[in-house]
């Protein structure tokens, strides 16, 4: 879960961003989205909300929300959609350890969100 400022702004933004991964979603209320994977639409696993206090949404610091993706070319693709959308660069896909892919970003309200898969080199 994360909180925002702008929900219209944010769904937008993961509506777009979570596509991707096959996430969509699957709930709206005046407070909050829910989304949950294409193939088990009632196992919701990201929520957007503004927060429950009233007060301003704010960044956690050190806190990273992060996203398991089936390959390489989706944490790509990922990342430049949530680029084309505003996010800010935290760290651009590739390989961080061996067998491991990552991509790092800001959304619009400056969580930071990790897009991540493993692999094996096929050498």
């Amino acid at each position: 879960m994360v909180g925002t400022n702008d929900l219209d702004k944010a769904i937008n933004f993961y509506d777009s961003i979570l596509d991707v991964i096959d996430l969509k979603r699957v709930g709206k209320t005046d407070t909050y989205a829910s989304y949950a994977p294409n193939n088990n639409l009632e196992a919701i696993e990201f929520y957007v909300t503004t927060p429950f206090n009233n007060e301003k949404a704010t960044i956690g610091n050190g806190t990273q929300i992060s996203f398991y993706i089936d390959s390489k070319e989706k944490v790509d693709s990922f990342h430049s959609s949530a680029l084309s959308l505003g996010a800010q660069d935290e760290g651009a896909p590739g390989e961080r350890y061996e067998g491991e892919y990552y991509s790092y970003l800001r959304d619009l309200d400056g969580n930071k969100i990790c897009g991540y898969t493993f692999f094996k080199n096929k050498n």
